[in-house]
Order: structure tokens, then sequence, then C-alpha cells
């Protein structure tokens, strides 16, 4: 796909000066509420209610219009329970999406903003397989089998002794660490990427059920899985690092290719704290991977790459960040978006090690520096979400006869308050402030509009939810 365009590129480690666009924040909002619209009852492993709402700035895809899909990730699991170590103290949450409306208003009473943000959830889809799926059954804690589950309904959760035998990419692993999602153009299925496989996966948008899941490259699997990060690191010198797979995902405009970003350096790379991390992109039709080196070092140190998104059909903006600020009871320091231009660049599924990967790695401008931008407007940096990890364009909006373009921002809030929500930060651009950085065009994906279930649907899909649970009960289980 890159190869066919005809715009230079130059590879690379000296990078740009750190001169960004003029990208302005227009607006903040959260979306309140401790409950989703899952329907579930009862509660985890670890004492939280199934239905929490929160977490759902891992990812965010917009789906037209006003509406956007906001993934969790696989659950609460920051705080301790008995017997969770050794899990991880991750537990059944059912993977999910919530379906949003981040209504953006020009409003002369916003304080320091110039638009108004106002959010409202509107629906839960629950993410499963219509085929059986591998559960754990580790000693000392209640089967990680969910107990919605049906012969025709296996649902994917966080937790992570939920494997079989093969690598950590057999497809009917039930444990699944959502992070990244992108809508289909048609706007009828979802893909996920996930850090526990790493998995890119396709979902029906309207029932949640698995359509397919695309093969990766083996060199991203680690051979021997482990139901405790530590374990799995140490365990295996080939494949994603735990904890660390593929956060990011991006769809090209076109809708024809999946673009994902891996955290951190693969094992074989050099493992976390390494320079250089992987873009992989998947053809859709066809499941051809490509993987593209990406440098990620920012003022001498490394960070973590939280999200892509694609600015056209070759350039991409990149989410870096460090874990400071609101949630970590520390100050923010780094949260920065910068663009990467893959047009040209050399293909390294054959290579590996950190020094063959630098050598082949574009250069990078910095786009956006979000620290400085939330500073702006009086947000301190103990009062910056540590993990932004959502990223997102939106509608243009037109001021003055000028054409903006829309970016959101979402946070991870790790299922707690004390992180500060969910929070969602919007910013205009415009061609002109691409053309300042000698970027291409932009080019917004085309997302057809489709029908939300209503609220008789989703009371349905509570009863089901229900029906299963008491069925389950009834067998002793």
């Amino acid at each position: 796909m890159f190869k066919s365009l005809a715009l230079p590129f130059l590879v690379s480690l000296a990078f740009m000066a750190p001169v960004q666009a003029g990208v302005t924040l227009i607006a903040s909002g959260a979306l309140a509420g401790s409950s989703d619209l899952s329907g579930l009852s009862g509660t985890l492993e670890n004492g939280v209610a199934a239905n929490i709402l929160g977490g759902m700035g891992s990812g965010l895809a917009w789906a037209g219009g006003n509406t956007f899909l906001a993934l969790p990730d696989r659950g609460p699991n920051a705080s301790s329970y008995l017997g969770g170590s050794a899990v991880d103290n991750t537990t059944s949450y059912i993977d999910r999406f919530q379906t949003v409306s981040l209504n953006l208003t020009q409003s002369i009473n916003a304080g320091v903003y110039s638009y108004a943000l106002n959010a409202a959830l509107n629906q839960t889809t629950l993410l499963y397989s219509p085929g059986a799926l591998n559960y754990g059954s580790t000693a000392g804690l209640p089967s990680a089998q969910p107990v919605q589950n049906t012969a025709e309904r296996n649902y994917f959760t966080g937790r992570s002794d939920n494997f079989g035998s093969g690598n950590s990419l057999a497809v009917n692993n039930a444990r699944f660490d959502p992070e990244g999602i992108r809508v289909a153009n048609d706007g009828k299925s979802v893909f996920i990427s996930d850090e526990y496989g790493p998995y890119v996966r396709q979902f029906d948008r309207s029932s949640g059920a698995l359509i397919k899941t695309f093969d990766l490259p083996a060199s991203l699997a680690v051979a021997n899985s482990s139901s405790t990060g530590a374990a799995e690191i140490s365990g295996n010198t080939v494949g994603r690092v735990a904890n660390k797979g593929m956060e990011g995902l991006a769809i090209t405009p076109d809708g024809k290719t999946l673009v994902g970003f891996m955290q951190s350096a693969l094992l074989q790379d050099g493992g976390d704290g390494a320079k250089a991390n992987r873009i992989v992109t998947v053809d859709i039709a066809t499941g051809t991977t490509k993987q593209f080196a990406y440098n990620n070092v920012i003022g001498g140190k490394t960070y973590g790459s939280s999200e892509i998104l694609a600015l056209n059909s070759h350039q991409f903006l990149v989410l870096e960040r460090d874990g400071k600020g609101l949630g970590d009871g520390s100050l923010a320091k780094v949260k920065q978006i910068w663009v990467v231009d893959l047009a040209g660049a050399e293909d390294v599924s054959g290579l590996s090690g950190e020094a063959a990967l630098l050598a082949k790695a574009p250069s990078k401008k910095l786009f956006l520096d979000i620290r400085s931008a939330l500073n702006s407007v009086g947000i301190t940096d103990d009062a910056i979400p540590a993990k932004l990890e959502g990223m997102a364009f939106g509608e243009d909006i037109t001021e003055n006869g000028t054409l903006f373009h829309t970016l959101y921002v979402a946070n991870d809030n790790d299922f707690s308050e004390l992180a500060g929500g969910n929070q969602f930060f919007v910013f205009k651009f415009s061609d002109a402030d691409l053309s300042a950085l000698s970027l291409g065009a932009f080019e917004n994906q085309a997302v057809s509009s489709v029908s939300e279930p209503g609220t008789y649907a989703m009371l349905l899909g509570a009863l089901g939810l229900m029906a299963g649970f008491t069925r389950r009960k009834k067998n002793g289980i």
C-alpha cells in the first residue's frame, strides 16, 4: 500500500526540532456514572460490580456524526484480592465496548473553552465467540468461565489464565485485553486489537459476535503463556512483552488496511525500554501483513506508545506518553502526539534487534504537546490523566468560514474515579496547520451510518444474560 505513494521518504535517526502544528484545545468533558448498560449483575472475583463503568478511554473510534465507540481494557485489576496474585489480580470481567454520544457545541459559556462537550452513554456491547473458548481453572479461584455463557455465546474476558495449549496467538483463548478499536467503513463491524495475543479481531457491531481473528506474524507471539506477566516475560525470548502488546490500532481512510502499534519493543528487539517499536499493517481482504520500525525515543528517553490514528493513507499520528499524572499520584511530564510517514518505509518483518530496526525507522515530527495544551487552560500536571490512551477524529467544524478538523483524546482511568473519571479532550486543527509541518492532506474515514439498537433490543439482551445466569445456577455452576 505505502510503496505506491510518490511522496519522498527519509530514513533518519535524528528527528526534526519539536515544532508542532497550530493545534488548539477547544473543549473537555466527562462521562459520569458508575454502571454501564450491559445488564450484568453481581460482582467479579475482587468484589467489583460486573457492570462497572470505566477504563473506557483505552481505545476510541469515531462512528459518524457525534457517535463514538469507547473501549475499556481487560477490567479492574489495580487492587489485590484473595488468590488474585496467581492471575495478576485480573477478573472475569466480560470484554465490551461502549457506544457514546459526544456532542460538541460552540458556546460562549464554556469557560476557558470555545466549545462545550456533553457526553452520554447509549449502549454497552459485550464481546463473545459463537464457538467454544479456553477458560482457566486456577486453584483457589472460581471458574473463569462466565456464568452468562451459553452454547452459542462464549464471552471473552480479562482473566489472564484463560488460555490453552499453543502460543499466545491461539485463536480459541478466551483471554482478551482490548486496547485499540476502529469501525469498518460500512459501519457494521468493529476491529479490536489486544495485548494478550496480541490479537486483532473483527466483531459484529450490533451483537458483539466474533466474525474473524486475523493471523498475525508468529514473531509477535510468546511460545510459553502464563497467568502472570512476570513469568511470561522471564519464560520467553521472542514475542511481545506481557501487557504491552498491540496497544493501538488505526484504519486507513479507505477502510482497506488496519495499522496496529506495539506498545513496546518485542523481546527479540530488546524488550521493554528498548528504542524500536513495531507498526504492523494488515490487509483486511487478504490478511497480508507488513511490519515497520518506529523510533520511540523522545528527549533521549524511551516511551510507550498508546495509540495510532491515520491522518491520511500514509501518515499516522502516534500518541506517546509516560505513566505520570492523575491516578499515579505524580506529575505528568510527557503526553505528546507525533506524526510518522510510512510512505517508502521498508518492511522489517525479517529483521530483529534494536540496531537493525533503528536503521530502518522513519523520522517523526511533533504534532501536539498535550501536556502544554492542558497546562494552557489551567490543568496542572498533577491533574492531567496519567493514561491518555484513546484517540479519534470527529466531525469537521467551521468557524468564520474556515474549516477545522477535530481530534478527540480520551483517558483510561483504570476503573477508578481517583484517576479522573472518563474524560475527553477535543482539539481543532486546519489544513494550514498541516501544511506548516509539510504534511499531506487530511483524509477522514468515511463511516456509513447505521441504526443503533434501541432500548427494547438492549432489554432483550439483558434478559438473555439473566436467563443464561439462571440456567447455569440450576446446573450447579
